[in-house]
């Protein structure tokens, strides 16, 4: 996820997701009472493109079903039992397209990650409008919506086998995002999304033995990250995991390792055309650094052949120099007591997932343990003659090509660096 100032022009054209799901709730406001109004994300389900990537996978009916479980309850603690279910369940039922189970349920490739998007958004959209009869308050609503984006996201499904490090199956944490720039062209979708769809519970075979690879998204919202969500859901696993990425979308044509993270917003609009231009807001930030690291095995990442796509060790920088007031660009990475403008990976929330990431590995010891770092693919392009958001198709043959292939890839830089980390630690 890589909004900088050259890279965003071919973003915008390139990624793609859908958007459309059923708008009449089934949980409807009791009468009198003004339904609180839908996000900015949500507006745009009401759009033909999301209706069409919901109705040709099959998840058309997923919100609506959920407005009606909402309907049949008689008490918040009912409430919360069918949120955490119902978000559960759709992670699940996505996972599973992707990965072959059950029917396709739709013509549109399994291997999209877009349904999981729009109904989600459905769901949001109806629990936030829902009155039930018991009464809800604004906090309850609040804990409700919370639930349902932790467990539609895979955040609670995270299922690491047992034992210690270095013992028996090996333990991989990967994360994706959601689709962006959404107002851009409405039909974007994310391949890192696609492939934690794709990887989760898998197990991927590595000369240093099996790997599990559990995964989860996350939002593309600044409001989320600066609310703790990333070291909320990654703090329980990190200690016990034996490597973990990151993963967004990036340039166009190339995988890159990036091996700097700043602590900087640069101010893109997020999914609510939300901006934000600050030091990226932790806590204890007393003791934050401007930068941090990876620890991912990059250079034998790097060296591999892992599909058509080259993979490059990134190293560049934007800097403010310690004394100066402009910033510089540093290809070789930051100078001592620089301040961060941009890490490799941008000053976006690609950069800020990779930096709260890498920095929560630091604060709990494990830097000189546990490799970690964040991984940018290419960007998900369409055809050659399908790049018009207005009148293009919501998919198409190259389309579906390049993300099977930067899936296929991904997994197989997930499977060098964990074969490459446990030989540095042997």
């Amino acid at each position: 996820m890589r909004p900088l100032r050259v890279r965003i022009g071919v973003l915008g054209l390139a990624l793609v997701a859908g958007l459309a799901a059923p708008t009449a709730a089934t949980a409807a406001p009791r009468a009198g009472s003004a339904a609180p109004a839908p996000t900015v994300e949500e507006l745009r389900l009401d759009g033909d493109v999301p209706r069409e990537i919901l109705r040709r996978s099959g998840f058309a009916a997923v919100a609506p079903a959920f407005a009606r479980g909402l309907g049949r309850t008689g008490s918040y603690r009912e409430a919360r039992a069918v949120v955490a279910r119902e978000g559960a369940a759709l992670w699940r039922r996505a996972v599973d397209r992707v990965q072959g189970r059950g029917p396709a349920r739709g013509d549109l490739s399994r291997d999209d990650d877009r349904p999981l998007y729009w109904a989600r958004l459905g769901m949001t959209r109806e629990l936030r409008a829902w009155e039930p009869g018991f009464g809800l308050s604004e906090r309850q609503r609040a804990a409700l919506l919370t639930e349902l984006e932790r467990t539609s996201r895979g955040q609670t499904d995270l299922r690491l086998p047992r034992g210690g490090h270095g013992k028996g199956v090996k333990r991989v944490l990967l994360t994706g995002f959601d689709p962006f720039t959404l107002d851009r062209d409405i039909r974007i979708s994310n391949p890192s999304g696609a492939v934690a769809l794709a990887l989760d519970g898998t197990v991927i075979d590595t000369p240093e033995g099996p790997a599990r690879v559990e995964t989860a998204v996350f939002p593309v919202r600044w409001a989320d990250f600066g609310q703790g969500t990333v070291e909320r859901a990654l703090r329980p696993y990190l200690p016990r995991v034996d490597l973990f990425t990151t993963v967004s979308q990036g340039r166009v044509g190339r995988f890159d390792v990036e091996r700097t993270n700043g602590a900087w917003r640069g101010g893109f609009p997020d999914n609510a055309n939300v901006s934000r231009t600050e030091t990226v807001p932790v806590t204890d930030p007393a003791s934050q650094p401007q930068w941090t690291t990876t620890t991912l095995p990059y250079a034998a990442i790097t060296a591999a052949d892992t599909g058509r796509f080259p993979v490059y060790d990134n190293t560049s920088v934007t800097e403010v120099p310690a004394g100066a007031t402009e910033a510089v660009v540093r290809p070789d990475g930051p100078t001592p007591g620089s301040t961060a403008r941009e890490g490799g990976g941008g000053n976006y929330l690609s950069n800020e997932i990779a930096y709260r990431a890498t920095l929560l590995r630091d604060r709990l010891g494990l830097h000189g343990t546990l490799p970690g770092g964040h991984v940018h693919t290419p960007v998900l392009q369409f055809g050659a003659g399908n790049t018009d958001p207005a009148t293009g198709a919501v998919t198409d043959p190259e389309f579906v090509r390049n993300r099977l292939d930067i899936v296929a890839q991904t997994r197989e830089i997930v499977g060098v660096a964990v074969s490459a980390a446990g030989t540095d630690r042997g």
